[in-house]
């Protein structure tokens, strides 16, 4: 049949329901897309095929005799190198993490029920921190758009594998934009869920074992479409999803649009972008007015210490200690200019004490409450994800980075937590929407942020929108047909 890898996840398991392919036949097929672009993108770095041909061969079997064996069953997927999975433990970037006899994490096992063939790891930097993946195990993930670009992080390897079809579905994280932002770079869907919608237990950070759900992150899905974010979020969530629903109203619905903000800046031709879009939606009758829904100077320095504070329990202690030194170095220049210097602020994070943590977890209530007054006049806020496009590889040290704007303006690199704070600090859900090409020619995406808890309603939003105006691009061929 005609290219099956270019159907998103729901047209591939029409296809398996309805016998026009086997679960073998689509493995074969993913594993011949993955070969033969695995040389240029290293978006998937460790495979199980006999493990995964076994599976497919025995779904084969199971719908042969008229079983239904799940919601994905026979569909082939990859899964972010942060979750642990039967045979394949989580690296998280470290070659001190491989070796270790694991199950499936949480949400691993869910879509392992529900029928899916489970194939390889996707790319990832290490421990997760960082919006470029690469590290010292599986070295430099590409992405498909440019290959001297990096896909994002933390889930890079993850966006760019389904950006090129390699998988239909992929489940990622965020704590610090790994969903949105590699979806953003990548000019596919993702959606970071309510905080504590899907169980975190088996993810690598934290450390092997682990039981708590931590502050701040979530496990969520990426896919080329909005169903089959839905589709994916209904399988590894622990509260009712429904699978299938119908989109939203775009004639009447309330958007805030978050795009001019002297707190945060943001390129040009990344606003361009959302604007247009935000225009897009406003033609199909949605009520779009500007909105500024929360003080950034508020926001950022809490959200810092909240995330540092956590990031740092996975730092070995020399590190621990240098960003210590790092603080100093950074209040002697505060006392200097009266003002610390752009670098401090993750490191402020990583060396907070208890009663910083504490100051911050007011500011982030405060700004929690403000927000419900927000959607009350609201039903989304469409705000960006990252201040630019995907940039150019940077390996340098953080505080040697630097994102460059179209016209050649630079922003410090922690910039990039900016647009993404509120929603992760406020556990918001977030869907992000590819909005369309900039003029350099790589994607942007959008964030859809809603009410706590209604990621029902952003959903379906996201699904309108594709329904609508339009969704995912592929990418340019890498010199092969993909």
């Amino acid at each position: 049949m005609p290219d099956i890898l270019s159907l998103d996840a729901t047209g591939q398991l029409a296809a398996l329901e309805s016998k026009r392919i086997s679960a073998m036949e689509l493995l074969e097929a993913a594993a011949a897309r993955y070969q033969a672009l695995h040389g240029r993108l290293n978006a998937v770095v460790a495979t199980d095929f006999e493990r995964a041909g076994a599976r497919a061969h025995a779904i084969d079997e199971a719908r042969a005799k008229g079983d239904s064996p799940g919601a994905l069953a026979g569909l082939p997927i990859t899964i972010k190198d942060t979750f642990d999975v039967d045979h394949m433990p989580a690296s998280s970037g470290m070659k001190s993490l491989l070796g270790r006899v694991v199950g499936d994490a949480a949400a691993v096992s869910c879509t392992r029920h529900a029928g899916a063939v489970i194939w390889g790891k996707t790319n990832v930097p290490v421990m997760a921190a960082d919006w470029q993946s690469y590290n010292g195990v599986y070295g430099t993930t590409n992405n498909p758009w440019d290959l001297e670009r990096t896909p994002g992080g933390s889930s890079g390897g993850a966006a760019a594998a389904v950006a090129t079809g390699i998988t239909a579905l992929e489940i990622g994280s965020d704590i610090g934009g790994s969903l949105r932002v590699p979806a953003s770079f990548c000019g596919v869907f993702s959606h970071k869920p309510t905080w504590g919608l899907v169980p975190q237990r088996g993810q690598v950070p934290p450390a092997p074992g682990a039981y708590a759900e931590r502050d701040l992150n979530v496990a969520g899905p990426i896919a080329r479409s909005a169903r089959d974010l839905r589709l994916l979020l209904s399988v590894i969530a622990t509260g009712p999803v429904a699978a299938k629903a119908p989109s939203a109203d775009l004639r009447g619905l309330k958007v805030g649009l978050w795009v001019h903000d002297d707190d945060f800046a943001l390129d040009a031709e990344v606003r361009g972008v959302i604007e247009t879009f935000a225009a897009a939606l406003a033609a199909r009758g949605a009520d779009v007015k500007p909105a500024k829904p929360v003080q950034g100077r508020d926001l950022v320095p809490a959200y810092a210490v909240l995330l540092g504070s956590i990031v740092a329990q996975d730092m070995a202690p020399g590190v621990q200690r240098s960003m210590k030194r790092l603080r100093g170095l950074a209040d002697m220049v505060a006392g200097l200019t009266g003002r610390p210097p752009a670098w401090s602020l993750p490191i402020r994070g990583y060396t907070a004490t208890h009663g910083e943590w504490l100051e911050a977890d007011e500011v982030r209530a405060r700004i929690a409450y403000q927000m419900k007054g927000v959607f009350e006049r609201f039903d989304v806020i469409l705000a960006p994800v990252a201040p630019v496009v995907a940039f150019a590889h940077n390996h340098k040290p953080f505080t040697g980075r630097k994102l460059v704007c179209s016209d050649s303006r630079t922003i410090p690199y922690a910039s990039m937590l900016n647009w993404i704070a509120l929603a992760t600090a406020c556990g918001l859900p977030v869907t992000t929407v590819p909005a369309g090409l900039a003029v350099s020619g790589l994607p942007v995406g959008v964030q859809v942020i809603g009410p706590h808890g209604a990621d029902a309603r952003t959903l379906a939003v996201a699904q309108a929108v594709e329904d609508e105006i339009g969704g995912f691009v592929a990418p340019p061929p890498l010199g092969t047909a993909i």
